[in-house]
């Protein structure tokens, strides 16, 4: 099964308090969010947002332009039913992210448990390079840490210390911050993420 196939059926047979990574506030993503003090016309890209409620919020707060990027067209559309009216406001875009050839640039960049997914070298780099030339202020990484799980639906994935996710970007970012938390799963688990963000160099 390719990883379109594997997402869109995660999608369609799965309600949110059936997966591990669903949250009802997305409050580490919005607190760092908050903290760069961008204008409501900032460009805003959540990559791999799936059906996440950090749009929903985004909205809330007032921002104008964003985007929110997943591989699983089953994934958007569940947002965009949730929505209703106020999915125009947003640009969808289906594609895996290393296929991803950007048409604007990003003030921000978000992206909680996508990068995670990458396990080669050419498909880190290909993210790598893709952020190089569409991020122009600031980058949110979220990772299973060195404490997470092994595994994500079923998928192999990379866990990261603090050190290596900063080290990843470092050619073109510089840290801001970094913390680790406990996420808790709707079955009442805990996986441990860490979240680095980054300002342009």
């Amino acid at each position: 099964m390719n990883k379109k196939t594997h997402w869109d059926t995660v999608y369609e047979t799965k309600s949110p308090d059936q997966v591990s990574w669903t949250q009802a506030i997305p409050e580490t993503s919005l607190n760092f969010i908050k903290s760069f003090k961008l204008d409501k016309t900032a460009k805003i890209i959540d990559v791999g947002g799936g059906d996440s409620k950090l749009v929903d919020y985004l909205l809330d707060e007032g921002f104008e332009n964003i985007t929110v990027l997943d591989i699983s067209a089953k994934a958007l559309k569940k947002a965009q039913d949730r929505l209703g009216e106020k999915a125009k406001k947003v640009c969808w875009i289906v594609s895996d992210i290393t296929a991803f050839e950007p048409e604007t640039v990003y003030d921000l960049w978000h992206d909680r448990a996508a990068f995670h997914f990458l396990t080669n070298p050419q498909q880190i780099e290909k993210y790598k390079k893709t952020i190089n030339t569409a991020v122009k202020n600031y980058l949110v990484i979220g990772t299973f840490s060195e404490k997470g799980p092994l595994k994500c639906s079923g998928l192999e994935i990379t866990r990261y210390s603090h050190e290596n996710l900063v080290a990843e970007f470092k050619d073109t970012f510089k840290k801001i911050s970094c913390l680790t938390e406990d996420h808790k799963t709707p079955f009442n688990t805990f996986q441990n993420f860490l979240f680095c963000s980054f300002k342009r160099k």
